[in-house]
């Protein structure tokens, strides 16, 4: 049998990567509320979770030669989507305040329960390996 923290962990791993990622863009969101022209985005849990464990790679370029250019893919991410306004503003900022500050809250919680989740995981290791 092979050993491998994929198998162990399972998608809580790829779980706590998208909901850092998620927090990240909701962050920018709040940060730019008033920025003329700004438009919020956001990205599906699920759709990017489904996404991880179908592809580790995906959504990210991938060197198959040495002599290739590396390049940054932070700002490119299909997964990003933006966000549809329920009350557009006129200076064409997308941005609602309070839906980014309740769904930085609900990303923040899970975030949390995420990491609870891996917490549990790592410690029934550690209880593996002693023999309790």
């Amino acid at each position: 049998m092979r050993f491998g923290f994929d198998n162990i962990l399972g998608m809580n791993e790829k779980a706590l990567a998208v909901r850092v990622k998620r927090n990240e863009l909701i962050a920018n969101n709040l940060t730019n509320a008033d920025t003329p022209n700004y438009k919020a985005r956001d990205i599906d849990f699920r759709e990017a979770l489904s996404n991880a464990a179908a592809n580790s790679n995906s959504g990210k370029l991938v060197k198959t030669n040495s002599q290739h250019i590396g390049i940054s893919t932070s700002d490119f991410d299909p997964l990003m989507k933006y966000r549809i306004p329920s009350q557009p503003s006129l200076d064409g900022n997308t941005v609602d305040e309070h839906a980014e500050k309740a769904a930085f809250g609900e990303n923040a919680v899970r975030y949390q329960a995420s990491l609870h989740f891996l917490d549990r995981k790592f410690k029934g290791i550690v209880k593996a390996f002693k023999g309790e």
